[in-house]
């Protein structure tokens, strides 16, 4: 087994990666943790490192929460509703148990990732190193520097907390990408009764915008409310944009773009063969670092 820090810090750069990314729900700043885990790793006495990834995971971990700690306080001054960085997910045959695969793509999900935004950081922490990548506790508990009876207890109540606050949705991939074309195709043709048909009677559509571009400021919420505005934006912007399909946290997603240029995301959640909720991010900050397949 190799000994040069270099190759021994990428094996793991893509499990710090996926760490940090479900903690903080932003590439760039997961990206600033790692290369600051890195700087730390090459700089630290690696002589009485027996385990690198568990080492390297306590590292990129606390940082995180120191991160994550700082960023709070500017989301709470956010404009309009909060969604995470977008990325583009292709596990591809590194990853092929169908199980694991699901597992993964559930853990990046944007669903998720917004419960998550309501968890302490601790909390965040430990459900995201045992649910997404299944350590054990005591691991855990080394990483965080606390108690193994303590983590436990922080895991019970983040599980609890993420199932009361997370909607439960249909997950078939096929289904998500057949309504997705049938609702582009209803929007850009002007077809408001069969928008509407597509929709749950609770349908929720979440937009983020961050101030930065035209999008909804609030959640909006109903069938009738949510079609009527779809029906509203599409009129006259279909011929501006290229249409693509691409996996965007775990799920299919619709990718407008304009001369080439990330423009806008559409993602949808599927329940009960029924558009249960929309997300649509238009923040250029978010979608000017997306890099598609």
């Amino acid at each position: 087994m190799t000994t040069d820090p270099t190759e021994v810090f990428e094996r793991h750069r893509a499990m710090l990666t996926g760490v940090a990314y479900r903690m903080l729900g932003r590439a760039a700043d997961a990206e600033d943790v790692v290369q600051e885990a890195w700087l730390r790793w090459t700089a630290d006495d690696r002589a009485e490192v027996r385990e690198p990834r568990a080492f390297l995971v306590r590292i990129t971990t606390r940082l995180a929460i120191d991160r994550l700690r700082h960023v709070q306080s500017r989301r709470e001054s956010y404009v309009g509703p909060w969604l995470p960085e977008p990325i583009v997910t292709d596990f591809g045959p590194a990853v092929p148990d169908t199980a694991e695969r699901a597992l993964l793509a559930d853990s990046v999900s944007l669903a998720l990732l917004v419960v998550l935004e309501s968890l302490s950081p601790l909390e965040r922490a430990v459900f995201v190193l045992r649910e997404a990548f299944g350590l054990p506790f005591a691991e855990i508990a080394t990483a965080l520097d606390r108690g193994e009876a303590a983590v436990r207890q922080l895991a019970g109540r983040a599980r609890k907390h993420v199932d009361e606050g997370r909607p439960r949705y249909d997950v078939d991939p096929v289904q998500r990408r057949e309504l997705t074309e049938r609702f582009l195709a209803a929007a850009a043709g002007g077809d408001l009764e069969g928008l509407l048909a597509l929709l749950a009677p609770d349908v929720r559509l979440v937009g983020d915008s961050g101030g930065k571009a035209k999008g909804p400021l609030r959640i909006i919420e109903s069938a009738d409310k949510v079609g009527r505005f779809l029906s509203a934006v599409a009129q006259g912007a279909q011929d501006s944009y290229d249409f693509r399909f691409e996996e965007v946290n775990g799920r299919s997603a619709l990718v407008a773009l304009v001369g080439g240029r990330v423009d806008t995301i559409f993602q949808i959640e599927v329940r009960d063969d029924r558009i249960a909720c929309m997300y649509i991010l238009r923040n250029p900050d978010k979608l000017q670092g997306l890099v598609l397949g």
